[in-house]
């Protein structure tokens, strides 16, 4: 009688799942160790397996969280993987314990005859006040009352409505570039359908961003004179350069290097 395989030991190595995931991304392990500034050396080591070189597992653990997420990968499962397979981690050590300070009981407060006095104070000044104030109402109404039909049989005033005015509405412009300096080139990246590995650059080769963007995240970059993308994940991306969208960036999981100047996109 045989016994099949467990559904554990039919899933791929730690190694083996970080490197199908990257070339799925359609990414070099070079491009991945420049994301994630693990030395390509130990990139290659941890796709074969070998985390020998990573310095110890609490360096191996935090390698392999990196490199998934740079990948598109959760990290959890292979950090479970990694920790079954050698020995799990180590128990935390208890804090010790801390004696309790000793309460100090307080005497018991005594009355604030002070306050009540001075409360008693203000509400007989208040009275007073009131009382002055409700007579001084009455006597200064006195001259309608004793008919002054003049003023008492004139009518009210009818209160004039406040006059709303509306904003001047603003004169569309033709397209939203518009608004955006024309000596410069300005990108915007949204995460719309999934996410999507980029690195951006600018004309100078400076590295503006490098790493994966959440879908729903947005990130954007300008410069004097030159943007240069790579896309991990183009199908996912909506693109707008100098302020006009770019229809078609690529497919669900093609990965595209572009380029970007002030005058662009010369067509949408």
């Amino acid at each position: 009688m045989s016994i099949g395989n467990s559904p554990e030991d039919d899933r791929p190595s730690i190694g083996r799942a970080l490197q199908q995931a990257r070339i799925h991304a359609g990414l070099t392990v070079e491009e991945v160790s420049s994301t994630t500034r693990v030395r390509t050396p130990i990139a290659h080591a941890i796709e074969q397996d070998d985390f020998s070189r990573c310095g110890g597992d609490v360096y191996a653990r935090g390698h392999i969280r990196t490199l998934a997420r740079a990948v598109g990968l959760n990290p959890e499962p292979l950090i479970a993987q990694f920790d079954a397979e050698h020995g799990g981690r180590p128990e935390p050590t208890p804090a010790a314990p801390l004696f309790e300070a000793e309460r100090i009981r307080s005497d018991p407060r005594r009355p604030n005859w002070t306050a009540a006095m001075v409360a008693a104070i203000v509400a007989v000044v208040g009275f007073v006040g009131f009382t002055l104030f409700s007579d001084g109402n009455r006597n200064g109404g006195g001259p309608i009352a004793g008919g002054d039909t003049a003023n008492a049989d004139r009518p009210a005033p009818t209160p004039t409505k406040a006059r709303t005015t509306k904003p001047p509405k603003a004169d569309p412009s033709e397209s939203a570039i518009a608004g955006l300096p024309k000596d410069k080139v300005t990108i915007k990246v949204i995460a719309r359908d999934g996410q999507s590995w980029i690195s951006a650059k600018d004309a100078n080769g400076k590295l503006l961003q490098d790493g994966l963007l959440k879908q729903g995240e947005s990130m954007t970059f300008t410069d004097k004179k030159r943007i240069d993308l790579v896309l991990g994940n183009a199908g996912a991306v909506q693109l707008y350069v100098n302020g006009k969208e770019v229809k078609r960036v690529g497919d669900k999981g093609s990965v595209e290097r572009l380029s970007y100047t002030p005058g662009d996109p010369q067509a949408g």
